[in-house]
């Protein structure tokens, strides 16, 4: 199981302590949500705090994009540092141009699908990405209950992957623990986001190693 902690339930204050304690976790990731406040109603961090992250680590940037038009800012956020960059299905006009933009910088691209939309979708997109993040929470706020039935949206997106014979990763992201992330495995996920399980925990390094040996 890859572990990418997100930063949105990190201390602010201490950034770099904490970036510096996910170096020495289990962490194969680190999960950044940029928010613009017009496609979620909320407003996170930008390229200044990437920026910021990548000095301080050598590990996976993965780049949760939930911004209205993200293709004049794509090279940027390369730029910045991301390794992985995740637009949105419902936020992009030209998601296959959007797509093709970002692996012709050299990068991962991924597309997440907020609770309400359907797998299929992607189906004639695969070919094309890296990485599906399917959402289990509605995107914007960390904190949020896991929609239960995030699991049969995994089930059926891995389905398709084997259907297809695609090496794609299915990330999930969105009130993710210890209990649910057993059955996210068993769905057919590969890598989860979590925020609050992590940062909350008395032990947030113990809390990403218990996570990353889910089976």
């Amino acid at each position: 199981m890859i572990v990418s902690p997100s930063l949105l339930s990190c201390d602010f204050g201490n950034l770099q302590r904490d970036v510096e304690m996910l170096n020495q976790s289990a962490a194969q990731w680190i999960h950044i949500d940029v928010m613009d406040g017009v496609f979620v109603p909320n407003i996170s961090f930008g390229f200044p705090i990437l920026k910021a992250v990548r000095k301080h680590t050598s590990k996976v940037l993965d780049v949760h994009l939930m911004i209205q038009n993200p293709d004049p800012y794509l090279e940027e956020f390369k730029l910045a540092g991301a390794d992985i960059l995740t637009v949105h299905y419902e936020a992009c006009t030209h998601l296959h141009r959007t797509v093709q933009k970002i692996k012709s910088l050299g990068i991962k691209a991924g597309v997440a699908i907020n609770p309400h939309t359907p797998v299929s979708v992607l189906k004639h997109l695969m070919n094309e990405i890296d990485l599906v993040l399917v959402m289990s929470v509605n995107p914007g706020f960390g904190g949020q209950s896991f929609i239960s039935d995030s699991f049969s949206k995994v089930t059926e997106l891995k389905q398709l992957i084997m259907d297809l014979g695609l090496p794609l990763i299915i990330e999930v992201d969105g009130g993710v623990n210890l209990e649910n992330a057993m059955l996210l495995v068993g769905a057919g996920a590969d890598a989860v986001v979590a925020g609050n399980f992590v940062f909350n925990s008395e032990n947030p390094v113990d809390a990403i190693e218990a996570l990353s040996k889910v089976e």
